[in-house]
């Protein structure tokens, strides 16, 4: 009988966010860490409220959970 064998790739399928991926302040241009909030909206949509803590402006960004496969 022949085998067969599945060889798994070692680079990750998602990488980790960078530096240049965080959100930043439309005021003030500072970046931020982590958001002051999150809720979930939908079955595969996060939202998530930022609050600038240099001048204290707020915006909220959507996310989409849903896996998108190329």
């Amino acid at each position: 009988m022949p085998a067969l064998a599945e060889f798994l790739s070692t680079t990750p399928s998602r990488l980790p966010p960078r530096v240049a991926d965080r959100p930043v302040c439309a005021v003030c241009a500072d970046s931020m860490i982590a958001a002051e909030a999150s809720a979930f909206l939908a079955d595969d949509v996060i939202s998530y409220l930022w609050t600038c803590d240099n001048c204290g402006y707020g915006f909220v960004t959507k996310h989409s959970t849903r896996i998108v496969c190329n």
